[in-house]
């Protein structure tokens, strides 16, 4: 089972869910809430680049008793900088030109694409114990994410009571209030694009309509700016959920596209 983020502030928790959530503070992505001995915890914080699109600035993950930082290209092991491949007490980090890996004998795979995406696997003994953005694992949609006993959160409320609370650390919360726009003109592009012939293998093994509305959200937050973040962050994404579910997406990149 698979927890990730991606792009244009999208999250898409263990249960399926999928929101957006634009906050630039650090918050819980996934952590063991379990109240005894946490076995490992994973915290991001994005910022916006020079572009001003939402990228991920640092991971912090605490693996039992180690403490790894990662930034692109650098990757921090309790305070020291590491060369990869690094293995360590059941911790194997690698990394490529693209991706940084994390594999950990506890039963999880994290894998950064060192710019939007993040894309976490947890073993399902985790089941129902799992707290943050990436939600509580109990394989129910909605359930203690968006609804909890009598209350009901949207996804800007459900996102801002996952930051991390720090003295120094200057950052406002989303304001839960704001709609977002419903960007129907995007449809059919979205569409076009998601449904391509190289995405055969992938129909039948994801729920294409969610990548759809993603993928119009972004059209709509880049008014009609045609880099290639707007364009390609969740057809991206939709590649690598395909190739993670056994599908085999083909070669959907082009000289003049993404």
């Amino acid at each position: 089972y698979v927890c990730s983020t991606w792009g244009n502030n999208h999250f898409k928790t263990f249960d399926g869910d999928v929101y957006q959530f634009p906050g630039l503070c650090e918050y819980n992505f996934v952590s063991d809430c379990r109240e005894a001995y946490k076995e490992f915890s994973v915290h991001i914080q994005r910022a916006l680049n020079s572009n001003g699109h939402p990228e991920i600035q640092y991971i912090l993950m605490k693996i039992k008793d180690i403490m790894v930082y990662l930034k692109p290209n650098l990757v921090v092991v309790d305070g020291r900088i590491v060369k990869t491949p690094y293995y360590s007490s059941g911790v194997l980090i690698e990394s490529n030109e693209i991706y940084i890996k994390i594999y950990a004998k506890l039963g999880m795979a994290l894998m950064w694409n060192q710019q939007d995406a993040l894309m976490v696997e947890l073993d399902n003994k985790f089941n129902n114990h799992t707290c943050g953005l990436c939600g509580d694992y109990n394989g129910i949609q909605i359930y203690n994410e968006f609804i909890n006993g009598d209350a009901s959160y949207n996804s800007i409320t459900y996102g801002n009571m996952q930051k991390i609370s720090k003295p120094t650390a200057k950052c406002e919360d989303p304001d839960e209030t704001q709609a977002l726009p419903s960007c129907n003109e995007h449809r059919d592009e979205c569409r076009r694009l998601l449904t391509s012939p190289a995405f055969a293998d992938c129909r039948l093994r994801l729920n294409l309509e969610m990548y759809i509305q993603a993928c119009m959200q972004d059209k709509c937050a880049c008014n009609g700016k045609e880099d290639s973040f707007c364009l390609c962050s969740t057809i991206s994404e939709y590649s690598r959920q395909c190739s993670h579910a056994g599908g085999r997406p083909g070669e959907w990149r082009t000289q003049n596209f993404c």
